[in-house]
């Protein structure tokens, strides 16, 4: 609760309003708002969301559920495997499992011979490839493309696709891809 008293106080600050303004605009006395903000009372739901109507904001910023709780940083060595599939491609996840998410990033790594399938059949919105390292084949839609390391590639991951490796090197992809509004 702490966190809520600091975000109605730094928007209080931002507009300019001191406590007794802003206690008498909520209709809360000065000393209520004030153990508010020092996280020494527990506002009701009726409170936050006058607070919120007066400081311009919503209940939900006030809250704080657009705010990373984690560091926005993972390092190499905290990426976790996500998944391998059965032609041993597997995903290497590069981003933070979060509920407000609007895409995902990882890297792909393509053996020899392997392939995707399997591996994106969640994915619902729009994906973005940029190769790494070495080659791939993308079939999408009945058309074949090659590609090599540098090569990007965008589509709607709802079209029918593969991606595999006829060659002998491992090949990398990078992908992001988009969540679909619903």
């Amino acid at each position: 609760m702490n966190r809520i008293g600091e975000r109605i106080k730094r928007k209080r600050e931002q507009l300019k309003l001191n406590l007794n303004e802003l206690s008498r605009l909520v209709g809360i006395s000065a000393s209520a708002l004030s153990q508010l903000e020092n996280g020494k009372a527990y506002p009701t739901l009726i409170t936050i969301k006058n607070i919120a109507e007066h400081l311009n904001t919503t209940v939900g910023e006030l809250i704080g559920e657009n705010e990373n709780t984690h560091i926005p940083v993972i390092r190499k060595k905290e990426a976790k495997l996500i998944t391998t599939n059965d032609f041993g491609a597997d995903v290497v996840g590069l981003s933070y499992d979060e509920l407000n998410k609007l895409m995902d990033t990882f890297k792909v790594r393509f053996p020899e011979k392997s392939n995707s399938i399997g591996l994106f059949n969640k994915h619902t919105g729009q994906l973005f490839g940029y190769m790494l390292k070495g080659e791939l084949q993308l079939e999408l839609d009945n058309q074949t493309y090659h590609l090599e390391e540098g090569d990007s590639v965008y589509f709607n991951a709802q079209r029918n696709f593969q991606f595999s490796n006829p060659s002998k090197y491992t090949a990398e992809l990078l992908c992001v891809t988009s969540f679909k509004n619903n």
